[in-house]
């Protein structure tokens, strides 16, 4: 049974990993026929650099994910304070809520926020465009905050609360206390909420899709209309830099993680 086990998780890593290593293998052919290696070359890496309007839309995804993933990580690390203060049964509802929109299929999301925006913009302010930046910015920081939670609450059950009764004890105000030490202890949770709420921002693409106006355009719907005609070698290269910067934030959050638990360790001991 184990043998089996141990061949169907090799099959699922195979079927998930295969056609990422297609692309980047890809990325270093001359060919521009994905299904023939015709020489290597960095040729294709050296076109995205001189694409200027690839490069742009490269920048607004990274512009969109830093502020949404940093709202998020602020406004995420507040609402765990609020929550961990409830009632167990009342934390329990309002936890189960935050978690739909993880669960929740993102068009529906994606649909649901764009509805809601054209209402407001057109309706209420009064506005021609209602989808504009601001819209993309809450969308992505709405999908990013239970990330953030899921990732911060954890550290807040784990923490001491006779660390905070000491430091108020010892003349911190409660805000002096959070900043000079809970946040010290649930550091490496808002760390990793926050490498998470980057990256889920980075690659969005069906949320972004029904909320982006024509004033702002991410890399992820950009492409979608690059796969309506043939594929641009250079595109190969640009989702390979893409794919190994997330695999670097991945193994940053691990190392954390583990940092964390060693340290609990040698804390117990």
């Amino acid at each position: 049974m184990k043998r089996v086990n141990r061949l169907f998780t090799i099959a699922i890593f195979v079927f998930l990993y295969i056609p990422m290593v297609v692309l980047i293998v890809a990325s270093f052919s001359k060919g521009k026929d994905i299904t023939e290696f015709e020489g290597f070359t960095f040729m294709r890496y050296a076109e995205v650099f001189q694409d200027r309007s690839l490069l742009s839309l490269l920048g607004n995804s990274l512009l969109i994910s830093v502020l949404a993933s940093g709202i998020a990580t602020v406004f995420g690390t507040v609402a765990c304070m609020g929550i961990h203060n409830l009632k167990p049964r009342m934390r329990k509802t309002v936890m189960s809520l935050t978690n739909i929109p993880m669960t929740n299929p993102d068009i529906v999301t994606g649909i649901s926020l764009s509805l809601l925006f054209v209402f407001v913009g057109s309706k209420l302010l009064q506005q021609r465009n209602s989808l504009t930046f601001w819209t993309l910015l809450i969308a992505h920081v709405t999908f990013n905050l239970p990330y953030v939670i899921l990732n911060v609450m954890p550290k807040l059950h784990q923490m001491d609360k006779s660390l905070t009764e000491a430091a108020m004890d010892l003349g911190c105000t409660p805000l002096q206390s959070f900043f000079k030490v809970t946040l010290h202890e649930i550091m490496p949770g808002v760390i990793t909420g926050a490498i998470m709420a980057f990256t889920m921002s980075l690659d969005d693409f069906v949320i972004s899709y029904f909320v982006t106006g024509l004033d702002f355009i991410t890399l992820p719907v950009e492409i979608y209309n690059y796969t309506k005609k043939q594929m641009q070698p250079k595109i190969y290269a640009m989702f390979t830099m893409l794919f190994l910067l997330i695999i670097v934030l991945m193994v940053i959050m691990n190392l954390l993680q583990l940092r964390q638990e060693k340290a609990k360790r040698r804390d117990a001991k």
